[in-house]
């Protein structure tokens, strides 16, 4: 992808991905990457399929970049307390998220519901849009790479790491 397309996304994301709290999810490994990597590639990716689909390019951005914002480590969260059930990280984390978002950010009923049924169907209400479809299938996409450890995007990681070191976190 060309550099401009990297401005392009990075612009509608900006407000959140340059956001101290947002910036501390580089702190929690979810698969096999940082929490702040897997939620900037679904977002990416999300985003570059609206782009060409020619759906809401600034909410799909802002939704998927939101979509994994619970703040915790999930994983040592589920050592540390056992659940089970419906009380399970995969069936609550779009609620958390969706809280911690609204605490945070602004968002309209797109970009809630981006973040509310990107689990689908282990969230049982099934995604309003076709951006929320997108989402929930882009954010499967990258987790199986994750696990099978296939690289993701280097150069948009390298493009987000010289934005950051202009700003202080």
């Amino acid at each position: 992808m060309s550099e401009a397309h990297f401005e392009r996304f990075y612009a509608l994301g900006k407000e959140i991905i340059e956001h101290p709290l947002y910036q501390s999810q580089k702190s929690f490994i979810h698969h096999t990457h940082t929490l702040f990597d897997h939620a900037v590639y679904v977002a990416y990716y999300s985003y570059c399929l609206a782009h060409k689909w020619k759906l809401k390019e600034a909410s799909v951005v802002r939704g998927a970049l939101l979509h994994d914002f619970f703040l915790y480590d999930w994983r040592a969260d589920g050592k540390r307390i056992k659940k089970r059930g419906l009380k399970k990280h995969g069936f609550t984390h779009a609620r958390t998220a969706h809280r911690n978002a609204l605490e945070h950010f602004e968002l309209n009923r797109l970009e809630e519901d981006i973040i509310l049924k990107h689990m689908f169907p282990l969230n049982l209400k099934p995604p309003k849009h076709k951006e929320s479809w997108l989402v929930n299938l882009v954010d499967s996409w990258v987790t199986l790479r994750e696990y099978h450890k296939k690289p993701i995007n280097p150069q948009l990681l390298a493009f987000l790491d010289k934005k950051n070191s202009s700003h202080s976190f």
